[in-house]
This record gives C-alpha cells, sequence and structure tokens, in this order.
C-alpha cells in the first residue's frame, strides 16, 4: 500500500468516529490548505514590490549586484552581537 493510500485510509478511519459539525470543521480545514497550495505567491504581490524585484533581477543579470559575501564582509561589524 502506498504511503498516500495509508494516509488516506487513517484519515477515512478517524473521519468515521467524528460528528458532523467536526467533519465540516475538517473539511474547511482541507479546503483552506488546498486553496493556499493552489496560489502563487507572485500573484499576491503588490505590483510595486514586484517591478522592484524584476529590477533587481535584471541588474543581477547585467552585472550590476555585489555578492552576498561581499556584502556579509563588508557589514559583518553590525551583525556581531
Amino acid at each position: 500500500m502506498s504511503t498516500a493510500r495509508k494516509i488516506e485510509t487513517e484519515i477515512n478511519h478517524y473521519l468515521s468516529h467524528l460528528s458532523d459539525s467536526k467533519k465540516k470543521a475538517v473539511l474547511t480545514v482541507v479546503k483552506s490548505f488546498a486553496e493556499q497550495e493552489e496560489k502563487d505567491l507572485w500573484d499576491e504581490l503588490p505590483e510595486e514590490i514586484k517591478a522592484s524585484v524584476l529590477i533587481g533581477l535584471e541588474e543581477s543579470k547585467s552585472g550590476k549586484g555585489k555578492p552576498h559575501s561581499a556584502v556579509m564582509k563588508k557589514y559583518s561589524q553590525w551583525l556581531k552581537k
């Protein structure tokens, strides 16, 4: 039996012990998870943030960015505790 099938079997076992109102609550949670899976974070971002990210990507591709290691070396003094 596959892992997914085992999970489905276990879920069904527990669901059979729940009242209808609790089953509705479980359904609401499952739907919420499914909707979150379908969403793309990019689509949720404000347009000005998307524009800034795209500008940053283009700058990075054209060599205008700085490597993470260089930034960390320069600013490490402020990160020490």
